[in-house]
């Protein structure tokens, strides 16, 4: 199965089949290898038009969500830094060198939106546009509403599904997510391939929210 996978990170496949076991752990189906998948095909495409390391690149990709953290989880920001630092080990262990596995590190502590932590190099840039491309649009919806399930939320509040007259909630509510969260991704891309894909997507994430509260 991992050599068949592998092959879905064309030019990459001898390395995915090296990082795919530690990729992923746990059983959060919102961070699974499709998930990983997804995100490199994002990168690929940003890296396509934006040049940059490709294995650096496909490496922090393959190994940005290895180490699983709950989104309600007091230690959810350190959770690109723990992945980090557990890829550095992996690649060590590869026998890269320091600078390639610094410039891994580097794109997966900074890719993530809790870490709150700027990228720096065009790699890690591209890992943070790729990562959020899957967290808008149509799948990150889904995501949304999975994840909302797994921590036990509701969908909205029935009396005030849109927060006029509540402060937003979205441990309680997988609608308020779209705005406490979801709809400020667009804004905040760091490449301008990864901006051009976001544009569409972020559209498409309002006509879900809108055929949702219609359909309530």
């Amino acid at each position: 199965m991992t050599l068949s996978l592998a092959a879905a990170f064309a030019p990459y496949e001898a390395l995915a089949g090296q990082l795919i076991p530690h990729a992923t752990e746990g059983d959060d189906g919102s961070h699974d290898i499709a998930h990983i998948l997804r995100v490199f095909k994002n990168a690929m495409r940003i890296h396509t038009t934006e040049g940059g390391d490709g294995e650096v690149l496909a490496a922090a990709v393959l190994l940005h969500d290895c180490v699983s953290v709950e989104k309600n989880s007091p230690l959810r920001a350190q959770a690109s830094r723990l992945a980090a630092e557990k890829a550095s080990g992996i690649l060590y262990g590869m026998g890269w060198d320091k600078a390639a596995v610094e410039a891994v590190a580097h794109a997966i502590t900074t890719h993530s939106f809790s870490a709150n932590l700027p990228p720096e190099t065009l790699e890690a840039k591209i890992l943070q546009d790729a990562d959020r491309l899957d967290a808008i649009g149509m799948v990150g919806a889904a995501r949304c509403f999975y994840i909302a399930g797994r921590m036990a939320s509701g969908l909205y509040d029935p009396v005030d599904p849109l927060a006029r007259e509540r402060p937003l909630n979205d441990k309680s509510f997988a609608i308020d997510h779209f705005e406490v969260k979801l709809f400020k991704l667009a804004d905040g891309f760091q490449t301008a391939a990864g901006r051009d894909l976001a544009h569409a997507r972020h559209q498409r994430l309002k006509d879900i929210r809108d055929m949702f509260l219609d359909e309530i």
